[in-house]
């Protein structure tokens, strides 16, 4: 045998193939993160901000714009036709990322929210974040550096770290690449929560609960990643679908998988009984990341629920559909219940949030194009009113900072009329009160919930916006029927926040009375639900 022989039967290597353009919007946002860490690194402390602030706006606008340019067809632009790039709508990255409408809807939503909270961390970040975090609550280390107008610039690199693992939560198409952006977007958030300028001990306290909690929910994700894994010989969705649908006997390991694999992304959420951090982290946390949290974060973790539970799991759906029937109820009624007790407004926004998770659930169970359409609404106009609600928390302030005490808040519609009514559309579109997104988000999620057989989980869903509606009430009452202290807050309007309420107030509005080109968008996002 020649040598010739042997150089033409060798096989031919080939290097995997990776679609850098359809990953640019996280590779861009991952990348701003690397080079806010050499910032860090190389640059003067009185330069630093300087340059995280624009490089930070840089960032993430430019993944929206490049998420846009993905998902909307310019041949169809002038027929109002958009995500039918179908040349585009595939698994890439070797199969690890899925690439379709109902990703760039997520990815483009979680940009924007992004951004808006951008507004309000670069306006507070003196004010909000403590100078020094590596320095004991009190002690004169912390004095000093407090004296010296020290800031953490490091908060811009850390939002960018969790901001990428949040565009990859959802996109992810295999259970080891969800994992590895749930670490991503986690870890970044847990030093984030234990920055506050104020309440420094509150503050760390709410990041240790966090960063526990987290820990244990990710254990939990991991197990059930690898039983999953035993069950099927594959950590990718589709193929776990399929051995699913093979049925051959091993249901038992299937089971406990997904039960797993299920408690580490209903962590995320907040659903109850693994909603215990959210009301202290939400606290103690400072409010621009809270914001963030609240928006992001939840828009992430629905994406990635949705793609596990519609991809991976869409032929068990008659043995998870009553577990999740047990979390929505419970979650609903407990979300609901307990804000009634709460006296801090973050608090209250935080078990708000809970029912509101408990809501966007019954847009899973209805396990259809329609329920998929409908989360996807629910989160757009959810996040808006939050960034608003919590902008306008950053504003009531007093001498010890923001004014978060329910008390403090009495009176405010008579020294600041317009704060205080901006803040009540926030509150009646959490109660889903008509001609406000709350209440089209809600329609949609409740009608596709009775299409898809949920009729009474709708029905409790009904009861629990009633008991939710009597605390969003009480708030309003305390406003602007109740005296102002002779020590009441001040109201410190910066432009930044207040463009951020601008923007949550707008969008609050016309998703209220005008919903329906946002319903179209988010029906023809969800038309080919996802790749395999």
């Amino acid at each position: 045998m020649n040598g010739s022989a042997l150089v033409t039967a060798a096989p031919e290597f080939s290097a995997p193939h990776i679609e850098y353009g359809q990953l640019a919007p996280m590779l861009l946002v991952f990348g701003v993160a690397v080079l806010g860490v050499l910032v860090e690194a190389f640059v003067g402390r009185d330069w630093r901000r300087a340059i995280q602030v624009p490089l930070s706006f840089i960032g993430l606008g430019g993944a929206l714009a490049w998420t846009i340019y993905l998902g909307v067809d310019r041949a169809a632009i002038e027929g109002h036709v958009f995500w039918q790039h179908a040349r585009n709508f595939k698994a890439a990255a070797m199969g690890s990322v899925a690439v379709d409408p109902a990703t760039y809807f997520l990815q483009g939503t979680i940009l924007v929210f992004a951004l808006v909270s951008l507004l309000l961390i670069a306006e507070r970040g003196h004010d909000a974040f403590t100078a020094q975090a590596a320095a004991v609550p009190g002690s004169d280390a912390e004095q000093e550096s407090m004296a010296a107008g020290s800031t953490h610039t490091e908060v811009f690199p850390l939002m960018m770290f969790a901001v990428g693992g949040m565009l990859l939560f959802p996109a992810s198409n295999d259970l080891l690449t969800m994992f590895v952006a749930l670490e991503v977007l986690s870890l970044p958030l847990y030093l984030l929560c234990g920055l506050a300028r104020r309440r420094r001990l509150l503050s760390q306290e709410a990041a240790v609960k966090y960063f526990l909690l987290g820990a244990f929910s990710s254990a939990f994700f991991l197990y059930g990643v690898a039983l999953l894994y035993g069950f099927a010989g594959s950590v990718r969705l589709s193929d776990i679908a399929d051995e699913i649908g093979k049925n051959n006997g091993s249901e038992p390991l299937l089971l406990a998988g997904v039960a797993l694999l299920s408690v580490g992304l209903l962590f995320k959420l907040g659903a109850v009984p693994f909603h215990s951090w959210k009301p202290d982290v939400y606290q103690g946390a400072p409010t621009p990341i809270t914001a963030l949290m609240a928006s992001c974060t939840m828009v992430s973790a629905f994406g990635a629920i949705l793609r596990v539970y519609y991809v991976g799991l869409e032929n068990l759906r008659w043995d998870w559909r009553p577990m999740m029937w047990a979390v929505a109820i419970i979650t609903m009624l407990a979300g609901a219940v307990i804000a009634i007790t709460q006296t801090d407004v973050k608090r209250l926004l935080a078990y708000s949030s809970i029912a509101h998770a408990g809501f966007l659930l019954l847009g899973v169970i209805a396990t259809s194009k329609a329920g998929l359409s409908a989360t996807l609404f629910y989160l757009a106009a959810y996040g808006f009113t939050t960034i608003g609600a919590f902008a306008i928390i950053t504003m009531v302030r007093d001498a010890g900072g923001e004014a978060g005490h329910l008390s403090r808040w009495a009176g405010l519609g008579k020294r600041s009329p317009a704060i205080a009514g901006i803040f009540a559309v926030f509150l009646l579109a959490f109660a889903g009160i008509p001609l406000t997104s709350g209440f089209t988000g809600k329609f949609a999620v409740f009608q596709a919930a009775v299409q898809g057989g949920a009729t009474p989980l709708v029905i409790v869903g009904v009861l629990s916006s009633a008991i939710a509606a009597f605390f969003y009430v009480r708030v309003i009452v305390v406003m602007f029927f109740s005296d102002p202290e002779p020590d009441a807050p001040a109201v410190v309007v910066g432009p930044t926040a207040a463009t951020a309420v601008a923007l949550g107030l707008a969008a609050t509005v016309v998703l209220g009375v005008l919903p329906q080109p946002m319903l179209d968008l988010a029906g023809q996002a969800a038309t080919q639900l996802f790749v395999r």
